[in-house]
Parts: C-alpha cells; sequence; structure tokens
C-alpha cells in the first residue's frame, strides 16, 4: 500500500476530512504541550509526510490558531485559540464565581441550588449543590433539559429577543413533559412576559409530577442574560407559596453571582 493510501488520501471525502480534522487537532495539542515546534517535529508526532503537515499547519496559520515564530519553520498556537476558547471560559467564569453563592443558597433554602445555561434549545446544567433536605435528589450536572418545561429554561428564554426565542421553540418541539406543561406557545409567552415583569420563573410539576422550581437570571458585565441560578424541590416541600417567598433571597443570590461577573447592575 502507497504512503497516500495509508494516510487516508483515496479514501471517500467523509473518510479522509475527518482524518484531517483529527491530524488538525493532534497539531494544536502538540503545539499546546510543546510551546513551538517544527514542521518535522509535527510529521514525526503524528506519522505523515512532511508536505502533509505543512498543509495542515498552512490551514491552521490562514484560520489564525497557529503562527509562526521569528525563527521560521517554527510554529506556535496564535490568539484564535483565545477567541474559540472565550465560548468555554465565561461558562467556566460562571461556575467558579457562583460556586460559593450556591452552596449557601443550598443551607438557606434547604433546596438544590443549580445554575444553568442555554445550550442549542436546551438549558444545561453546570453546577449544582444539593440542600440538606434533598435526600436522593437529582443530579442535574450535565444534563439537557428542555427549556419550555424547566424554571431555568424559562428565564434563559424570557429574556432572548423573540426572533431567537421562537427558533429555540421551534427546534425543542415542545413535548408536553406532563399535564401540566405549557405547550401552547401564546401561553407561554404570557408565562414568559410574566417571568421578566417579576424577574423569576416558576415551574409547578412542569418537567416531573412533584417537581417545582424557581428561577433567577444572572447577567454579564454586559448585562446580558447568560445562565439562570434555580432551586428545586419537591412539591410538598417547595409549595407554591413558598417558592413566592424564595423567589427575593434567589434574585439576590443571582445579582451577587452576576456583580462577581462583572455586571454593573
Amino acid at each position: 500500500m502507497s504512503n497516500h493510501a495509508a494516510e487516508g488520501e483515496t479514501a471517500g471525502p467523509t473518510v479522509s476530512g475527518v482524518q484531517s480534522v483529527d491530524r488538525a487537532v493532534s497539531v494544536l495539542e502538540i503545539l499546546a504541550q510543546r510551546g513551538e515546534a517544527g514542521v518535522s517535529e509535527v510529521a514525526a508526532e503524528i506519522d505523515v509526510h512532511k508536505s502533509t503537515a505543512f498543509r495542515l499547519l498552512g490551514a491552521l496559520e490562514a484560520r489564525g490558531l497557529v503562527e509562526q515564530t521569528a525563527e521560521r519553520g517554527k510554529y506556535r498556537l496564535s490568539f484564535g485559540i483565545v477567541r474559540l476558547a472565550g465560548a468555554v471560559t465565561s461558562r467556566l467564569d460562571i461556575t467558579q464565581q457562583g460556586r460559593p453563592v450556591c452552596e449557601r443558597l443550598s443551607e438557606e433554602i434547604g433546596e438544590t441550588v443549580n445554575i444553568a445555561v442555554l445550550q442549542e434549545h436546551y438549558a444545561v446544567n453546570l453546577y449544582q449543590v444539593r440542600g440538606p433536605g434533598a435526600v436522593g435528589a437529582h443530579n442535574w450536572v450535565g444534563r439537557l433539559t428542555p427549556v419550555h418545561a424547566t424554571s431555568s429554561g424559562k428565564i434563559l428564554l424570557a429574556h432572548r429577543p423573540a426572533k431567537e426565542r421562537a427558533e429555540v421553540l421551534a427546534a425543542s418541539g415542545m413535548q408536553k413533559m406532563t399535564p401540566h406543561t405549557l405547550t401552547a406557545k401564546t401561553k407561554l409567552e404570557k408565562n414568559l412576559a410574566e417571568t421578566r415583569e417579576r424577574g423569576y420563573a416558576v415551574t409547578l410539576e412542569e418537567l416531573e409530577i412533584g417537581l417545582h422550581a424557581v428561577a433567577a437570571p444572572i447577567r454579564s458585565r454586559e448585562g446580558d442574560v447568560v445562565a439562570a441560578l434555580s432551586a428545586s424541590g419537591p412539591a410538598y416541600r417547595l409549595t407554591e407559596e413558598r417558592i413566592h417567598e424564595l423567589a427575593p433571597v434567589l434574585m439576590r443570590g443571582a445579582d451577587e453571582i452576576s456583580h462577581r461577573m462583572g455586571s454593573p447592575d
């Protein structure tokens, strides 16, 4: 078998395309580990011909992900990497800044507290602290939950422009999770308007029977709603009346995280 065949260059476009992506990522990892490397070093490390390594580095350089050092022939990661990392670091910041607030609130409220962000048409939970009364409570971390049926999702939806909100809801399918789930757009829009007006969102057995939740918005330094802080618990304990009593406490916690994120408000 020729070198070209071994490198997948005679394979279909999908196979060779995936292989190119895999190699490009390997190149980035090598440069991250070594700081800088030449074409020959990269080629040897990923076991390809020098010309293939040169093409990979050239493509990454064209996209601003790698750059040549003053000593030509050596490559290192470029600041384009920072641009890509920005979307992730903002989420890491939310978790880091929110951790002490979540821990305090879970003790104060006695329920499970979560931080969630919007990911495509889901609310995804990044961090959770279980309250002292949350025996056997769900672990929501990493779970993709429906935006229309969760308090966090409602907060994240309520503060999106109408066009974006409609697109997210269309993509979600607005599945009926329980008999209480709001699946009519008019009813949901009314609920989201109330959410914006009072500053917090409520779900009453809309995701699961027996589960209630309340959420408040976390804002970035630019003032945009980037995450939701929620408290959830069993309906018999976290009653509708108690939710409205606890809402100001949760809102203050969300404001504190927002301040930690650099929000001016």
